[in-house]
This record gives structure tokens, sequence and C-alpha cells, in this order.
């Protein structure tokens, strides 16, 4: 393998040597060569096979030529939208525009189109015809088959479809990427690709239909909710590599989408191999004069140590992207990269996380997991931890250990998530002693989301008992090391289930409690979660019963107000949602109110303090 950046124009393709590349890869971020970004572990993994890629980021949509800087590659053409969808990266939740775009030189936000994946696929359609046109990334992953579409708010058809592509590699393409270029290499048609683990493929082909499992055709589930709830359910419970059954989805009586079961979960080598790549750990020196790209300053000394996660949060998408079986890399790979960032002159010590979708999470769930898959009847967490569960942070700990005796390795944090019902359900407490001692700096960020048990049903997440004893956990060790720390809980508001009155529920907790979140996030519907087909359907796919939305703009800005009912711009609104709950006793002067009448702020412990208190849970954030 050469050394260096990739191709990102014709004139580093012909100083390499050569006169075509293999695989032309269009795709919305810039280019950051670190194993962090989709992007660049594809087209290393690929280089590693001996293919040769040539990469055109964030190219003009408006202009065909933009896509022939390469001419037609030998092989096909690789489009994603970047590390995120680019309707989220686009737009925030009441489908405002965002001013920034991390993933672009200088965070300017005007380098990508809405949609890119398939603007991105009609733009090569123009101009190559017939070249082969595989669709990855987290946009192509999650819009695999019919799916609702918040900011449009319309169910759309398959991504396959709209943008003319030939297959979509989702979920965490290394396996399905190197088998796509292995069969085209071969000199077999696209369209004759039709078995490999991980794709989705297009066919008018009836007999590729009879081994499947029939979801209901696209024109039934934009007629009909509940079908699209039914739809979901099957598909949600055929995410599991070693249980899924292949899916069809009918579109006009003529034409199907057909997904094959998700890729084998790597196993440890292979993840090694993965991060092993010879990335450059830095973005093309092209940026440099527009300040580089934001996004990378938050990953740079941060090391990704598993991914998948058996927690299945009802409104994360992970399962429907990297599955709920856990893979890790060795001790030996992640020492290897903290190792290199010792060689860095910009590194200053500190390593700001090691983790990954949930950051103890170092092994499956239970170890019938890797034979038989995860189980479609229950979760493992949630409504409790399964019995079958293997809790177990040794491992963790240890890793974590190494990585803090690194020679020039000043703190280790963890940034990741951290599941406080896996923590708790773990008898041996070593694991949040030296959380606390090592790995937390005066903040530890978890994520309740909210604590109406209704609502926490409906989010699948544990009751707020289970949060409590975690913060009762969290404070007793902090106090018996003599350290000031605290917990800052993430909520999160008018998710399905939540009511008004679940609005308030929260806002009393807050006020007991005497917290001040500052930050909090309305709930966003995104393609491939429970929650969003609760959201578009009213319906919870997972039981068939139907589920309270709030999805008037004016009630989602009272329920988001009453979280944060202290600040007086949300005067009016809290006291407009109290009024329509006749929650009237808490508007006044007593201990318990949360509002004065006359809008006057009430003092209560820790709206005066300068200093954070004792308690995490009186602390101002």
């Amino acid at each position: 393998m050469a050394k260096g950046f990739l191709p990102i124009k014709r004139q580093d393709m012909i100083d390499r040597g050569w006169d075509q590349v293999d695989f032309v890869y269009v795709v919305g971020d810039a280019y950051v060569d670190h194993s962090s970004f989709g992007m660049a572990i594809i087209s290393r993994i690929l280089e590693a096979n001996g293919y040769k890629v040539g990469l055109i980021c964030q190219p003009d949509w408006r202009d065909p030529q933009s896509v022939t800087i390469y001419g037609e590659p030998r092989l096909g053409f690789l489009v994603s939208a970047g590390n995120m969808d680019s309707m989220v990266n686009h737009y925030t939740v009441a489908k405002k525009r965002r001013s920034e775009d991390a993933y672009s030189p200088g965070g300017a936000s005007d380098r990508r189109p809405d949609y890119a994946a398939t603007v991105y696929c009609n733009l090569i359609r123009r101009t190559y015809k017939k070249t082969p046109l595989i669709i990855g990334g987290i946009e192509g992953s999650l819009r695999r088959m019919a799916h609702y579409d918040y900011w449009s708010g319309k169910v759309r058809r398959s991504i396959l479809l709209d943008a003319g592509a030939d297959l979509v590699s989702y979920g965490m393409g290394e396996h399905s990427i190197v088998e796509i270029a292995n069969a085209l290499r071969d000199g077999i048609s696209v369209r004759d690709i039709t078995n490999i683990r991980g794709t989705v493929f297009k066919t008018r082909d009836e007999e590729l239909v009879k081994d499947c499992v029939r979801l209901p055709d696209y024109e039934e589930i934009l007629a009909n909710k509940e079908a699209y709830a039914k739809s979901f359910a099957v598909q949600y419970r055929n995410t599991d590599p070693f249980t899924a059954k292949r899916l069809a989805e009918g579109y006009g009586g003529k034409m199907f989408v057909i997904q094959n079961p998700p890729s084998l979960p790597l196993t440890t080598e292979e993840m090694d191999a993965v991060y092993a790549l010879p990335y450059m750990r830095a973005w093309h020196p092209d940026y440099d004069a527009e300040g580089g790209i934001p996004a990378f300053s938050e990953i740079r000394y941060s090391i990704t140590s598993n991914r998948g996660c058996f927690g299945e949060c009802n409104f994360c998408a992970l399962t429907f992207h990297q599955g709920r079986i856990v893979q890790a890399r060795s001790h030996e790979s992640i020492l290897a990269e903290a190792k290199q960032f010792l060689k860095e002159k910009e590194f200053k010590g500190y390593i700001h996380d090691v983790g990954g979708p949930t950051a103890e999470f170092r092994k499956p769930a239970c170890a019938k997991q890797l034979k038989y898959g995860a189980c479609t009847d229950r979760n493992c967490l949630f409504p409790r931890p399964c019995p079958n569960l293997e809790v177990d942070h040794s491992d963790y700990i240890e890793v974590l250990r190494k990585l803090r005796n690194l020679k020039g390795v000043k703190k280790v944090f963890v940034r990741s998530g951290i599941r406080f019902d896996y923590l708790l359900a773990d008898p041996d407490q070593t694991f949040i002693r030296e959380l606390c001692r090592y790995h937390v700096s005066g903040q530890l960020r978890v994520a309740p989301e909210h604590i109406s048990d209704n609502v926490l049903r409906m989010m699948g997440k544990p009751p707020v008992s289970v949060y409590d004893r975690f913060v009762e956990a969290f404070e007793k060790t902090n106090r018996e090391l003599k350290m000031e720390q605290y917990c800052v809980p993430y909520l999160m508001s008018s998710h399905p289930g939540s009511t008004l009155e679940d609005a308030i529920a929260l806002a009393e907790y807050l006020h007991k409690h005497h917290l001040n979140p500052r930050q909090v996030q309305d709930y966003y519907p995104t393609p491939g979660t429970v929650s969003t087909c609760m959201y578009y359907t009213g319906i919870n796919p997972l039981t068939m019963k139907k589920v309270y939305i709030a999805d008037n703009p004016h009630e989602k800005a009272m329920q988001r107000a009453l979280i944060q009912y202290k600040d007086p711009a949300n005067y009016e609104l809290v006291k407009e949602a109290l009024i329509k709950a006749h929650r009237e006793d808490l508007i006044g002067t007593g201990a318990e109110c949360l509002i004065r009448p006359n809008g006057g702020r009430r003092k209560t412990p820790g709206n005066h303090r300068k200093q954070y208190p004792k308690s995490s849970r009186g602390k101002k954030h």
C-alpha cells in the first residue's frame, strides 16, 4: 500500500501511476483519514485488498462534471452521505437550518445537498448510466427499505429506487464491501450480486422473492399506518445476523427490494486489522487554509474500543445499523493506537474517550449470542437485566488501567455513554470506584432521558428508581474518595408516550432535586428507530398498542419549557401548561411550586449559589 492520503483529484491518481481507479468513492464529508470516519475505513479496506480508490469529497451537486474527475471507474461508484444522515446534519428538530457542519472545512454549512446520497447517485447516473453504483454509510443503511421521513412528513421508498443505485451495503460494511468488490472484479454483473450478507438489492425476478419473508407492499404501508408498524416490527426482529431472514418489499407488483441478512460480527482479530490500517490520522492538508475539519478535534485523541450495543434504546438506530452483538478490539490494538498519540507533538497527555456506543460493553451480552444470536422476543437490559446477562467490567477496567499507566498519558477520560443499569447489576463495584477516581473530571454525563416510568417504557429505558440508585452509588463513592464530582443527566422532551402530565412530573423531579438543566434535546424522529415508527404511526410496533404522540409544535414547546421552568423566557409556556393540566397547585410561593403567579422566580436552593452544592442532584448545569 502506498503511503499518504488517498487520491482526491485526478492529478493524485496520475502521480500514483494509475490510468484508472477501480472505485470512485463519492462522499458528503470532507476527507479525514481516520478510523472514526466510515469513508476512511471502507476505502482503506479496499486498498488493503488490492483495489485502487479515488475519493470525491463534497462534490458540487449542481455540476455533473464534478463526479467525472477520474473518468469511469473500472468496477463501480461508492456513495455515502457521510458520517451523519444529511438531513440530521442540516436541520434541527424544529426543521431550522443549522449554521455549521462539523464535517466540512471550517464548519461551512453549504457543502452537501439535502438527501445527499440520493442526489449524488442521481448526479452520477446522468453521465454513467450502467456503471455499478453502491450506496453505503448511515444514510443508506437506515433508508434501505421504505421509511418515514420526518423532514418531508412522508413515507419514502427504499433509497435504492429513488437513487437509481444497484446495491446498498448496510450496517458496518467491512465484510460486504470486499465481497462486492471481489464479485465485480470476477466479472459478475452487479444485477447478479444477490446473496451477499449486509446488502440490499432490487429485482423484478419473482423467483428471488420465494425464499423471503414478505413485508407489506409499499403501497399498503403508504395507505395504512398499522401495516407500516407491522412491517417495521418484522424488520426490527430481523437485525441479528444469526437469526435474520431474507426480507422482500414490493413496489407496484413489479419491483421488489430484497434485504439479505446482516453481515456476521467482526472477530477481535478482524476488528484489530481494521484499526491497524495505515490511516494518516489527519484531515487532508487541502483543508488547512479553511481551518480544518471541526469534527476531527472531537475524536482525534479518542479510541473506539467496541461496536454494537445490546442496550436497545428505542430512539437509537444502533440496532438497525451496528446490531446488538458487541464486538471489541484487543488490548494490544487499543494500546497501539494510544502509543501513536504519544508520537504526536499536539498530544498533551489526555485521552478524551475509550469506548463506543456504550463505553463498558466489551463482549456479547451472553455466551449464546455468538452461536444462536440475540433473542428476538426479549431485551438484554429492559425492563430489567436478563437472567442470562453476563455482567463483567473486568476487561474494561484492565484496558483502562493499561492506558493510564502508559508513560506520557496524564488522564484517560470515559465520555462514551455508561449504562448505569448494567453497572448496578455488577456485584463487584471496582468499576464505579475507578471510574470516579481516574476517569471523570468533575462531571459524569449519563442518560436517564426522563423520569416518568410511562415514558421510560416507551424509550426502552429502566425505571427512574434505577437511575436514582445509580446517583446514590455515584455520590457515595465520591464521598468515600473525598472527591467532588457530579452527575449531569441528559434529558429528552416530547418522546412518544410523553404527555403534558409526564413533562410536569419531570419538572417536579428537577425541582425536588434542585436540577437546572441547560441542555435539553427535543425528541428527533430519525430513520431506523422504534421511536420514529411510534411517532409516525401512533403505535408501538413491538406491542402494536397505541401510543400518545405530542406532535403539536405548541405542546412540544410546553414540554420542553417545563424542563427549563426556571428560565424566565419560558414562564408563559410553563404557566399555560400547568393551567392546561389543572396543576395550578404548582403556581405560587410554596416550597413545592415551580413558578410564582406574577412571573417572578421562586428562590430555591441552588438558584443563587455561585459554587456547586455538594450533592450532584443540586448541581447547576
